[in-house]
C-alpha cells in the first residue's frame, strides 16, 4: 500500500472556488471527499429530522439543531454532516467566527447517499472520526429502506445500539422527552 503524500487541509478547502452549492467538499484525515448535491428524498429526511429536533429544542431550551453545518475538528478533518444537534453549552464555546463548529456536537445525523464509496464514508470513516472527537450519538439514516442505525458513546467510542424500522420510535437518552415515530421521517 502506498501512502498518499497529499494531505488536504482546511486552507485548501477555503481556496476551492464556490460552485453554487452543487458539490460538498469534506476532508477526513487529510483525504478529500467530493459529493454531489443529494437526492430530494435525502434532503427530505434531513429536513424532517432537523425540524423535529428543533421543535423539541424550542420546547426544552436545551440546544439547537442545524442542517449541513461545517464541523472543523482539526486542520485535516472538516466535514459537513446532514444534521447536528448541540447543547447550549457547546454552542456557547464551540463555534468559530465563521460559524463552524470547532467542537463535536452531541448528536450527528448522516443520511446515506447512493453508492458504495458514499456509504463507506458514512459507515466507516465518519463513524471513526465522530467517535475519535467525542460525538455522543450518531444516527445513520437510510431513506431508501426506511431505517435508522443508532450509535451511542459507550466505553469511549461510538457503538451500534439499535437499528430502527418504520414501526419503531426514535428516542434518545441524550434528548430527554424526545420521541418521534420513525415512519414520520420518511414521507411517502
Amino acid at each position: 500500500m502506498v501512502a498518499n503524500s497529499i494531505r488536504w487541509t482546511t486552507e485548501d478547502l477555503a481556496a476551492i472556488p464556490d460552485d453554487g452549492g452543487w458539490k460538498r467538499y469534506e476532508i477526513i484525515d487529510g483525504e478529500l471527499f467530493v459529493t454531489r448535491a443529494p437526492h430530494i428524498r435525502h434532503q427530505g429526511a434531513a429536513s424532517k429530522i432537523s425540524t423535529r429536533l428543533e421543535a423539541w429544542s424550542e420546547e426544552t431550551g436545551l440546544g439547537n439543531s442545524f442542517q449541513t453545518p461545517g464541523v472543523v475538528f482539526t486542520k485535516t478533518d472538516a466535514v459537513i454532516p446532514d444534521v447536528v444537534w448541540a447543547s447550549k453549552e457547546r454552542l456557547a464555546h464551540g463555534v468559530d467566527e465563521s460559524g463552524h463548529f470547532t467542537v463535536a456536537p452531541e448528536l450527528i445525523v448522516e443520511i446515506l447517499s447512493a453508492g458504495e464509496k458514499n456509504e463507506q464514508r458514512d459507515r466507516s470513516f465518519k463513524l471513526k472520526l465522530y467517535s475519535l472527537h467525542g460525538v455522543r450519538e450518531y444516527w445513520i439514516v437510510n431513506w431508501r429502506i426506511k431505517e435508522i442505525e443508532v450509535y451511542r458513546r459507550e466505553e469511549a467510542r461510538l457503538q451500534k445500539v439499535a437499528t430502527l424500522l418504520v414501526s419503531d420510535l426514535l428516542a434518545s437518552p441524550l434528548l430527554p422527552g424526545f420521541e418521534r415515530a420513525v415512519e414520520s421521517i420518511f414521507p411517502g
